[in-house]
């Protein structure tokens, strides 16, 4: 059995990773992480040293993709001191889109995604990730907040 995590770098995927952890030791799983890559508009905390709590970025597709690999890296050594040292996969495109073919390909028995609650304006220009992969998927979902 394996449960997968979509990592965000945020501290609610952080904590969606902790729980996942927590229930795949009790069921005997595996764990995979898995970041999406969408060179787009994402939401930062602070940008070029400001304090600019929450500002909206654009990137373009190597820095998306370092990006990415720094947060799978983290996630990934907080999956290791829950005693886990799952695989991880650097997906490319929309996370809603990408994160859920990944896990019916891999058919999981469960995808575990952090929602940020994002600002009203951020989530009605990007939309909710959790919320759209929680639509389309035909895998139970857990959302951690």
């Amino acid at each position: 059995m394996e449960f997968l995590v979509a990592i965000d770098g945020s501290e609610q995927s952080q904590r969606a990773l902790r729980y996942a952890c927590e229930l795949a030791r009790a069921a005997d799983a595996s764990v995979v992480l898995v970041h999406a890559v969408d060179p787009a508009v994402y939401q930062a905390e602070g940008v070029d040293g400001a304090d600019r709590d929450g500002a909206l970025v654009m990137e373009g597709p190597d820095e998306a993709e370092e990006r990415g690999r720094e947060v799978l890296d983290e996630a990934l050594d907080l999956a290791r001191e829950s005693g886990f040292d799952p695989e991880t996969e650097l997906l490319h495109g929309d996370p809603a889109t990408v994160v859920g073919e990944y896990a019916e390909e891999r058919d999981v028995a469960g995808v575990y995604v952090g929602h940020r609650g994002l600002s009203e304006e951020y989530e009605a220009m990007l939309g909710s990730v959790a919320k759209r992969l929680v639509e389309r998927s035909s895998l139970p979902v857990t959302v951690v907040s």
